[in-house]
């Protein structure tokens, strides 16, 4: 197998046989020539030229194309043709987990590889049905479909339009930024409680029986229950065991695809030996033949709420994972990736993909590296394994029909394993401990609540933790350690010289309306704890970044206390676009221009000057 090297990139001149695609100078170069030489002379006015550059912007596949080489081919057809050997496995066993028809994996295989291949930014990643994803799906799909698999289907399908919706709008209204606002604590606990529903939504199907889903605990408690009753199917266990144990050991293996072993050797002991009658395995059975067609998801009124909620969680998990990858190979392909235009490229194949019964998909952090492994250089890898999966379904689609259904959930049981997070919480834990406790809470209420609700408790830990900061910042009051240049906090240089009438106050955060009382509050604190009469506060705001209406009301106010008791308010080091705003807020009606200062030192030496 062929391994991308980062340091082969294009260049000017002669291009090397084994050569990736790169972000350097060379594909400008091409890029440009290649847009000249599809073009006429006629095709002059700058208009037309820059319709074409967004349209390219938006449709990065066709950018590609526009400077493929010949040398990448082979590595794009061969790297498909054994990528295609994980997706068919594990596309069915998510889509079993996600409680819809094991066909409806191969459908969201084929259909968001071929859309991303054109909207999609990063030139390796793969998509598709994801273990992240399955308890959410799941936990909207199997109340409300009632067991009936075309209901499940629709519901799938309105979810993967939802999140593609919201996907596309958030891109184009470029708020690629949004997933950046889940600290890395949160993510890891939200993340270890879906691995651990997803784990325990296996356990049933891998000890060949079934419990009516309830919760991750309660389901839990029903297994047990299950197991202490004598209602598990021994063979069904050792093939799932087996195949568990196989996928694991096989894990780090480039050269053999461990899943693809295991399901089909499971597969293959169940036809031979007939275990489906004789030993009542269940198994996958006939998946129809044919590719999917065109169908507009229909449901119920009263299921519409719950899978607009579970559309936008799906949305907000997707992508969360998604552009944390495509950074990750974007730099070791030495390609820029734009995170709104990632948002974009995964909404159109979510939006597409539930029209063609298929049901939320993601990227993949098990299934990329197997592409990269393999050679890949462009997204024609995932075309060509789309097409595999199509002529599968096309010629042989009851090649398959003896997957058993305790390996299926062996698939989804290894993969939710390696989505738990345990060595940097021990680090996390070691340096932050609040954070860590801050992921553990996240990871119980996904684990206790499902994983709605409990990604819906982790946006608003999100949330409050975003605030935190700003809500309750530092401040310090300044004053001159001897031999340190500088003004620094008094807490931490208890000897430092302070200037007799003189405060000088430090607020390290941006000054708006859920913190502004307290600004005012330790202003006034530090007026009263000073040692001698205040005649002057000085502000160092370097660390204010912004101030809103509200703050600047609470700073009008606080000049007038102060000024009732012959205080001055100064500010040193503020941003010139903060003063602007104060400026457009009418402040510098009160507040004169000589109150403002570049450096402390310069608001210091006016105090000693003018006292």
């Amino acid at each position: 197998m062929v391994r991308m090297n980062p340091e082969n990139s294009p260049h000017i001149g002669p291009v090397p046989a084994a050569t990736g695609p790169s972000a350097d100078g060379a594909d400008g170069v091409r890029e440009l020539a290649a847009r000249s030489a599809g073009s006429s002379g006629a095709r002059s006015p700058a208009r037309k030229i820059g319709i074409e550059d967004r349209w390219l912007h938006w449709t990065p596949g066709i950018r590609t194309l526009l400077v493929y080489e010949a040398s990448w081919l082979g590595h794009d057809v061969v790297a498909g043709l054994v990528l295609a050997t994980m997706l068919v496995p594990v596309g069915i066993a998510y889509a079993v987990a996600s409680g819809l028809p094991g066909i409806c994996g191969l459908y969201a295989t084929i259909v968001p590889l071929l859309v991303y291949a054109v909207f999609g930014p990063s030139r390796i990643l793969v998509l598709g049905p994801d273990s992240a994803l399955a308890a959410v799906i799941l936990g909207i799909v199997l109340p409300l479909s009632g067991g009936d698999p075309q209901r499940a289907i629709a519901l799938g399908g309105l979810m993967a339009l939802v999140s593609g919706t919201v996907l596309i709008l958030a891109g184009l209204a470029r708020l690629g930024f949004v997933t950046e606002l889940l600290s890395k604590p949160i993510r890891y606990g939200y993340m270890n409680g879906i691995a651990l529903t997803v784990l325990i939504s296996q356990l049933p199907k891998l000890f060949g029986f079934s419990v009516e889903s309830t919760g991750p605990l309660r389901d839990l408690w029903a297994i047990g229950g299950a197991i202490l009753a004598g209602r598990t199917n021994w063979v069904a266990l050792a093939i799932g065991v087996g195949t568990l144990a196989t996928i694991l050991l096989l894990k780090g293996s480039k050269r053999v695809p461990g899943i693809l072993v295991a399901v089909v050797g499971a597969a293959i002991l169940v036809g031979m030996f007939d275990l489906a009658d004789r030993r009542n395995v269940s198994v996958l059975g006939p998946l129809p033949q044919g590719l999917p067609g065109f169908v507009i998801p229909w449901i119920e009124l009263n299921d519409l709420i719950p899978v607009l909620v579970g559309g936008c969680a799906v949305a907000m998990v997707s992508f969360a994972d998604t552009s944390v990858l495509s950074r990750v190979y974007a730099a070791r392909t030495r390609t820029a990736v734009d995170p709104n235009q990632e948002m974009a490229g995964l909404g159109a194949a979510n939006l597409v993909t539930g029209f063609f019964q298929g049901f939320p998909i993601s990227s993949s952090s098990s299934r990329t590296p197997v592409a990269e492994a393999a050679g890949a250089r462009t997204q024609l890898t995932g075309i060509v394994g789309a097409l595999a999966i199509a002529l599968l379904l096309l010629v042989a689609p009851n090649l398959l029909r003896n997957l058993p259904t305790a390996a299926l959930a062996a698939v989804v049981i290894a993969s939710a394993i390696g989505l738990f997070e345990v060595a940097d919480l021990k680090r996390i834990h070691h340096i932050q401990r609040w954070e860590f406790w801050l992921s553990i809470a996240c990871f119980a209420g996904v684990a206790v609540l499902g994983a709605i609700p409990g990604i819906g408790l982790a946006i608003v830990i999100a949330i409050i933790e975003f605030l935190w900061d700003g809500w309750r910042p530092y401040s310090a009051v300044l004053g001159r350690p001897a031999g340190i240049e500088g003004y620094h906090d008094v807490t931490r240089y208890p000897d430092a010289s302070r200037i007799p009438g003189l405060v000088l106050f430090r607020w390290d955060a941006p000054l708006f309306f859920a913190n502004a009382e307290l600004f005012r509050e330790r202003v006034l604190a530090a007026v009263a704890d000073s040692p001698t009469p205040v005649g002057c506060v000085v502000v160092a705001a370097a660390p204010v970044t912004s101030v809103d209406v509200t703050a600047a009301d609470v700073l009008t106010e606080l000049d007038e206390a102060l000024l009732a008791h012959g205080i001055e308010l100064r500010f040193a080091e503020l941003k010139d676009p903060v003063k602007d705003k104060l400026r457009r807020f009418g402040l510098f009606e009160q507040f004169e221009e000589a109150r403002f200062f570049p450096t402390i030192d310069a608001a210091v030496s006016r105090y000693r000057a003018t006292t």
